[in-house]
């Protein structure tokens, strides 16, 4: 069995770099949409089953007992716990070359199965993400491919999961070109295409060819459009307020309960109290947006505001709290309430506006907050069309998204997504400096052929070297510690080299240079080349544990950078 897996694997290696995509997209698609389909199954078992305790007080204890098992799961059994999924997966592409742990491709998927049927406020999304994330990274290292295309194979598992689970091929692309590895290198769409077809074709032979959410024809009126505008103000304060929510919570829940047991029995408990007087609020939602789109859905104002609030309030604790899950689907759910409170809003102050109808403004309110929250304004638009089939509203969508999306990015700098890993520094996207520059190491540029000298050396002893030396730098060392102590440079004596009361005068010490900007081996190229900017200098010492290793020049590192954006930028 082992001799034909290595026999397998070598035929696999010596393919074409497309042939190898290609494969592995096949597999990871088929793999991906099985787990979208699992979850969706397993959360129809479980909700179904929990329901028919709805009524009870105990009910309240649902969210507390879900929550805090996910937590012991996940932290103490599995010991894959933390974050809630996409930004695990970004990170992965960013900072290890798309390498996931396997046990990442079914952790998030027990967990959100325990949270979202348990009551939580939360969405399937994000752990079907990781999982064929998760996947997608294994074949490839499994296959031992380069990194290049594990980087693309773990966003195609990404993007088949998405389209599996909402039946949507190209949002699950342009999701993960947008998002996942915000790239849209012609190397990446291949695997990417190839994973989220057979995804999606895999959801419809097990669970058939149905749009999530149907809707009524629209017929779109200037009227509708106009408003448009003003909805998309309304969408990127409730975008704003999401994000706001989600940092908040899990920095007040990580503050007052460090264990995390603790933290997610108090979390739970919040999210229980909420759901028992608003169920519309537990799970991922669906069934309002469902409402909202067929129009059926009928609430005072006044509730739809407390309904909004108390979503973004209950989705916040539950994944602060250690809940597993995403943001995707309570984005849908809030943005499509949203788009109802607007209309709700704007027929009261324009009664004799011809709108189309609060359908179309759910609809539309739900592109407008995954462009907000999630700085996707693309991935919102396709996937309202997919969906729903509603490209009938392609006008205010478009509008309403990318006007959203351009709203938010003034306030907030970074998605819910990005936040922290950019605050962390392991946001690296394709192409970019820091990226470029990430990829080269200090050792890489080190110089080392420059001879050393010693502070109490004459100038007439540095004549003989100077003509040895290829260089114009000359480190000074301790001659007892061999530390490090300043540089000459060529140019600041040249004046003394011919003349002999110089010469045999000064010596090392009267003109090396003490005060030197320095680098460690250790240190990001980024801020290496900020150095390099302020200081003006055009080579820098390196010293680690104050010992001398070598220079790095400007122009060997913008020569690194040349050649690594060569890489960066060639075909598969």
């Amino acid at each position: 069995m082992k001799s034909i897996n290595a026999r397998l694997r070598t035929i696999f290696i010596n393919r074409d770099s497309r042939f190898q995509s290609v494969i592995i997209g096949i597999l990871v698609g088929i793999c991906s949409g099985l787990a979208a389909v699992g979850l969706n199954f397993g959360l129809e078992k479980f909700s179904r089953f929990l329901s028919r305790f709805e009524g009870n007080f105990y009910v309240v204890l649902f969210p507390l007992a879900g929550i805090t098992l996910t937590v012991f799961i996940l932290k103490y059994i599995i010991k894959d716990f933390g974050g809630h999924g996409v930004p695990e997966v970004i990170y992965s592409i960013s900072m290890k070359g798309g390498a996931i742990k396997f046990r990442s491709s079914f952790s998030k998927l027990i967990g959100s199965m325990i949270t979202i049927s348990s009551g939580g406020s939360a969405g399937p999304e994000a752990p079907v993400v990781i999982s064929g994330a998760a996947i997608g990274s294994n074949i490839a290292g499994y296959f031992k491919t380069n990194e290049r295309i594990r980087v693309a194979v773990t966003g195609s598992g990404a993007a088949a999961a998405i389209a599996a689970i909402f039946n949507a091929p190209i949002t699950g692309i342009i999701f993960t070109l947008e998002v996942i590895l915000g790239d849209w290198a012609p190397q990446n769409m291949l695997p990417v295409a190839i994973a989220s077809v057979t995804g999606t074709i895999v959801s419809r032979m097990l669970k058939g060819n149905q749009i999530p959410f149907k809707h009524r024809e629209f017929n779109v009126t200037l009227d509708d459009i106009f408003a448009a505008a003003g909805l998309a103000l309304v969408i990127a304060i409730i975008s704003l307020v999401f994000i706001r929510m989600l940092k908040l919570s899990a920095g007040v829940l990580e503050k007052y309960f460090k264990n995390a047991i603790g933290k997610a029995a108090v979390g739970g408990l919040l999210v229980g109290t909420v759901t028992v007087f608003l169920p519309y609020v537990k799970g991922e939602g669906y069934e309002v947006v469902r409402r909202l789109l067929g129009g059926n859905f009928i609430v005072p104002i006044g509730m739809v505001i407390i309904l909004i609030l108390m979503k973004i309030f209950a989705t916040s604790v539950t994944l602060g709290a250690g809940g597993a899950g995403g943001v995707f689907a309570p984005s849908l759910f809030i943005g499509s309430v949203s788009g109802y409170f607007y209309f709700q809003l704007v027929t009261f102050i324009f009664p004799h506006a011809n709108f189309t109808g609060a359908p179309l403004f759910a609809l539309v309110g739900m592109a407008g907050m995954l462009s907000g929250a999630l700085y996707a304004p693309l991935s919102g638009i396709f996937l309202i069309i997919e969906i729903t089939g509603g490209y009938d509203s392609i006008l205010p969508l478009l509008l309403v998204s990318f006007l959203t999306y351009t709203i938010v990015k003034l306030v907030e700098r970074h998605s819910i997504y990005h936040h922290e890993l950019v605050q962390k520094g392991f946001l690296l996207r394709p192409r970019t400096d820091k990226r470029i520059l990430a990829e080269i190491q200090p050792a890489e540029l080190l110089e080392t052929d420059l001879i050393t000298i010693y502070p109490n050396m004459l100038l007439k002893d540095l004549v003989p070297i100077i003509e040895r030396s290829r260089r114009n730098y000359f480190p000074v060392e301790d001659p007892e510690t061999e530390n490090f102590l300043g540089l000459v440079y060529l140019n600041d004596i040249k004046s003394y080299l011919f003349n002999p009361a110089l010469l045999n005068s000064i010596i090392v010490e009267e003109v090396m240079h003490t005060d030197l900007p320095i680098v460690s081996l250790t240190a990001n190229m980024t801020d290496i080349l900020k150095i390099f900017d302020t200081t003006g200098a055009w080579s820098l010492p390196v010293v680690e544990g104050n010992k001398f290793f070598g220079l790095i020049s400007k122009a060997t590192l913008l020569d690194h950078y040349r050649k690594e954006l060569k890489v960066e930028t060639e075909d598969l």
